[in-house]
């Protein structure tokens, strides 16, 4: 047998063990191995039943997507799977850990399914921008029923043990740290009993309602239609569930393969598989070895009460960090406390956490006045104004109270964290923590790694980032770092077309239509034309329209009109001004532009931003730049991000259209050389 599987029979129990660090992914080797050992638990006369169970820290936790497109080496999953359906023995999965995927597939042919209650069993393939495709969209539903088996296929959100048990999904539940046990008391049980062979295939009983009701997959279709637009892989799963359906098992499993296949090689796979990849990537920092010391982070404070302030404390609340929050005045203070007890009595409301636990969490924050206060943390993180001179001030009282080897971190989302860090005598300790707003519920943080911070510095970042649910992306220092540096051309580009012709509602329909929640002008009006003019210091648009007490959504105006349930209307007031200030800098009014030349003037300077950040060595590698894109702006995941979507489209045609739209605007569109060379060579970004 394979390495990775081992036999033995205990009390005429067949157990077959498959130990595939990390997460025993279906490749190869584990197919292989679960193909010889269960021919010979099957053939061997001394066993009554069988149970599949894997090593380490999870079941089955999915395909190895890393064979994607790879030559096919059997055996096939679908072989081991007919395998354990037809065998003559029952056949029980014990699931600890997570069931994903393939996993869940394997599982749902076993006659019988145990799991320990923290397990978790989902098919998540939805994210990968296809469909579960080893009988997942046909035996589910059959099991679970089709609505249940239609959320979890199109959210790819796995369900807890107890849900499980309760939707029929597994058989029973073990005691947490006793799964083998109990799996082969289960086993011999059935084996006691003559249990029947249960095969989920041949169970009609949570289909035939949806019979009978066809018209439930069109209202789960309009359902989320919001939620599905842009992506092909939901509509796929809900037709190869209408199969389940209506059809014959056989006859359903070859729609289920021909729905699979037709979106294996879509843009949008391909685009989400990238993503996949590159999340994982993002803490690879080629200079920084996996094994490089951190520091232990057991208490934190944060200078700043309030709403980044507020957010970046919850995150270490979250998982039972003691926060010292620090405000100049009371009022401050009391007023960010009051704001943290109000988001978590929210989440208590909907029943996200127990009264019990707000208290503990309000608990563990100590309020202070004073920046002594903070001197036994390990980790400082500075959430105040953001101009260079306070920040300055603040790092160098910092420097003076807080403890040897206690790290310093800026919050700032555009300034030199190697300026801040020269305000102290411990640059190595310094660098940027950017969380994205709102704090406690944004996945991205960007790592400002500044000239002089230290390896360990950085890696204890990275570990407490994964710590917290964060999604770090490094980033060296330079103005506005990743994310806000390569969207910054789209909102210079949008200003400058508005004054062409184009309404912002045009504009903003070209972006939305791409895929993005809100056009850039929806976006100002949203975050405050104020708020995003104090970090522009060039005549602009937004300066004439704040100039008539336009101020965005909160003023009842911005680019749009607002009603009172702040309902955009196209302004004629804005209209004015874009038209004023568009004479005052001499440009002609062109009237309207086609979708393509709008959507190539705002989004190929991104392109170039990014292939400029690449140069610089500002960020790592190009995934690096799609990740912050995708979680810092909603940039729609299934283009892959930015830098994805370049390589799809074709560089030579980025590169072709940069050079027609400098000819024409000026040299702020000229391509950056990395992406010629890379145009030039017929190489990619993120291929």
């Amino acid at each position: 047998m394979a390495g990775v599987g081992s036999t033995i029979v205990e009390d005429r129990i067949g157990v077959l063990t498959i130990d595939s660090p990390p997460v025993n992914a279906l490749g190869m080797a584990v197919r292989k191995a679960l193909d010889e050992g269960l021919a010979s638990l099957i053939g061997d006369a001394d066993v009554d039943a069988v149970v599949i169970i894997c090593a380490g820290r999870t079941f089955f936790a999915g395909a190895d997507i890393s064979e994607f497109g790879k030559p096919f080496l059997p055996p096939s999953l679908h072989d081991i799977l007919d395998r354990i359906e037809a065998s003559p023995k029952p056949i029980v999965a014990a699931i600890h850990g997570t069931a994903l995927g393939g996993g869940l597939e394997t599982a749902l042919t076993c006659h019988y399914r145990i799991a320990v209650p923290s397990a978790k069993l989902g098919l998540p393939e939805v994210h990968l921008g296809i469909l579960p495709g080893a009988g997942g969209t046909q035996r589910l539903p059959r099991v679970v029923g089709v609505e249940t088996a239609l959320e979890m296929m199109t959210s790819g959100r796995p369900i807890a043990a107890a849900k499980a048990l309760e939707s029929g999904l597994i058989d029973a539940l073990a005691e947490q740290g006793r799964l083998r046990e109990d799996a082969i008391t289960f086993a011999r049980k059935l084996a006691d009993e003559r249990a029947p062979l249960t095969k989920i295939r041949d169970r009609d009983d949570r289909i035939a309602p949806a019979r009978a009701t066809p018209e439930i997959f069109q209202a789960f279709r309009e359902k989320n239609a919001r939620a599905f637009r842009g992506f092909k892989a939901p509509e796929a799963i809900i037709q190869a569930v209408e199969a389940a359906v209506s059809l014959p098992f056989e006859e359903g499993l070859k729609r289920e393969v021909a729905l699979f296949r037709q979106l294996e090689d879509t843009p949008e796979s391909r685009a989400q598989r990238h993503y996949f990849f590159a999340e994982r990537d993002t803490a690879k920092i080629p200079d920084v070895p996996a094994d490089t010391p951190t520091l232990d982070i057991a208490a934190v404070a944060v200078i700043g009460a309030g709403t980044m302030g507020g957010g970046i404390a919850m995150n270490f609340l979250n998982i039972g960090v003691p926060v010292t929050l620090v405000e100049m005045n009371q009022d401050a203070l009391d007023r960010g406390i009051a704001t943290i007890r109000q988001n978590y009595e929210a989440s208590a409301a909907k029943g996200r956490m127990t009264a019990e636990q707000v208290a503990q969490r309000m608990a563990l924050i100590t309020p202070a006045l004073d920046l002594a206060a903070v001197a036994s943390a390990d980790l400082i993180i500075e959430a105040v104004y953001e101009s260079m001179a306070v920040k300055r001030e603040v790092f160098a009282k910092l420097d003076r109270v807080a403890k040897p080897g206690a790290i310093l971190a800026s919050n700032t989302s555009f300034l030199d964290i190697d300026e801040i860090a020269a305000a102290t005598s411990r640059p190595e300790s310094v660098l940027g923590l950017h969380f994205f707003s709102p704090a406690n519920v944004m996945r991205l943080l960007e790592v400002v790694r500044g000239a002089k911070t230290s390896k360990t510095v950085l890696a204890t970042a990275l570990k407490t980032a994964k710590r917290i649910g964060k999604l770090p992306v490094v980033s060296r220092v330079c103005f506005g770092f990743i994310a806000n540096r390569l969207m910054m051309p789209r909102l210079r580009q949008a200003e400058a077309l508005v004054l062409e012709g184009p309404t912002p509602a045009e504009i903003d329909k070209v972006i939305t239509d791409y895929g993005f929640a809100m056009g850039p002008f929806q976006m100002i009006d949203l975050v405050g034309l104020d708020v995003i003019e104090r970090d522009d210091p060039r005549p602009n648009l937004r300066k004439q329209l704040i100039a008539h007490g336009r101020l965005g959504q909160k003023q009842g105006g911005g680019f749009y009109d607002y009603d009172e349930k702040r309902r955009p209307t196209p302004s004629p007031v804005a209209a004015e001004v874009i038209a004023a200030f568009a004479a005052e800098q001499g440009v002609a009014n062109g009237g309207a532009q086609d979708t393509a030349t709008i959507l190539a003037t705002l989004m190929y300077p991104v392109v170039n931003e990014g292939a400029k950040l690449l140069e610089e060595g500002i960020a790592a590698r190009a995934s690096d730049i799609d990740v912050a894109a995708i979680l810092g702006y909603g940039w729609p995941v299934y283009t892959g991000g930015p830098m994805a979507w370049a390589d799809e489209i074709g560089l030579d045609k980025v590169v072709a259209g940069l050079e027609a739209l400098a000819a024409r605007r000026g040299p702020a569109f000229a391509p950056a050389p990395l992406l010629k060379r890379l145009a030039e060579d017929g190489r990619f970004f993120t291929r």
